[in-house]
């Protein structure tokens, strides 16, 4: 409590007059409060720090191997099957994730009461936080133990489907209330406002978050390993329900062998990976600027 000069406890009394006089506790709140915030400060420039050492090291290294044989020949001195293969992949994933992560997503902001809405939340976490190496196993046996790059797509895209709930559930909550109660006072059904008014406004926000999460998958190793490790790079494949060469898997195996130039690849492949999924991140931030603004105009 804040005393006046001259006033006891017992006799004092309100006075706006008066200037406030700073207490031990006060100060003690300051300190505590500078201290926190400079701890705060530290960890974010210790994780922007840790990042930059990363991609330092990865350009430092995988600069060497990068030229335009690299990235369109087949193996021995090429990756392109493995890009084509790691993006086939990806996409299948991505087209069989974003339908299903998109209605989660509007049965929790539109259908949903609290009671519904919490325990899909928890799961859509639990999802989010599985290992993938678990995701892994499951699609495995899903397949029945068969190499293909389509047993790999379920399996990234089990790992998207909550990245792209909770993202376009964050957006949904973004459109305004205004424009659902107009739908309904013009009589609207429900499903043909969520068509026509709530999902276009919530477009961009969508595909902040389908971006996200293709960044997401694009480096998962443990998934593609299980289910396209077997895939050979001398040739380009298409053919989604065989086995597919994948980025991830490259990087694994030429980080095994005991041959300096194997390393070389590895860091230039690294190198690709981490433009990929950078370019991924920034792009979908813009887009989820660009969306957030747009929405509360």
């Amino acid at each position: 409590m804040r005393l006046w000069p001259g006033r006891s406890r017992a006799t004092e009394e309100f006075d706006p007059t008066q200037p406030l006089v700073a207490t031990g506790n006060l100060r003690r709140r300051h300190l505590v409060s500078r201290f926190t915030q400079g701890l705060a400060i530290a960890a974010a420039m210790a994780a922007v720090a840790v990042l930059v050492i990363v991609i330092i090291a990865v350009v430092s290294h995988g600069v060497k191997a990068i030229s335009w044989e690299f990235i369109t020949a087949t193996e021995p001195n090429g990756i392109g099957p493995f890009l084509v293969g790691t993006g086939i992949v990806v996409a299948i994933g991505t087209l069989i994730a974003l339908p299903i992560g998109v209605l989660i997503s509007l049965f929790l902001s539109e259908y949903a009461g609290n009671r519904l809405a919490r325990p899909v939340q928890t799961l859509m976490d639990v999802m989010n936080g599985l290992p993938s190496i678990i995701i892994a196993l499951f699609a495995v046996s899903l397949v029945a133990n068969k190499q293909s790059g389509f047993g790999a797509s379920i399996a990234l895209a089990i790992i998207e489907v909550p990245l792209i709930a909770r993202g376009t559930q964050e957006v949904l909550r973004l459109v305004p209330g205004a424009q659902r109660e107009a739908a309904d006072a013009l009589g609207v059904a429900r499903w043909r406002s969520i068509l026509t008014i709530i999902l276009p406004a919530a477009t961009g926000g969508i595909v902040t978050a389908t971006l996200l999460s293709v960044a997401r998958a694009a480096g998962e190793t443990a998934p593609v390993l299980f289910l396209t490790g077997l895939a050979h790079g001398d040739e380009f494949h298409f053919n989604p329900f065989e086995p597919l060469p994948t980025v991830p898997v490259k990087i694994f195996q030429l980080s095994e062998e005991a041959n300096p130039e194997g390393f070389t690849q590895a860091w230039g492949l690294s190198l690709i990976l981490i433009v990929i999924i950078l370019v991924l991140g920034l792009g979908s931030r813009a887009l989820l600027n660009r969306s957030k603004r747009k929405l509360t105009q």
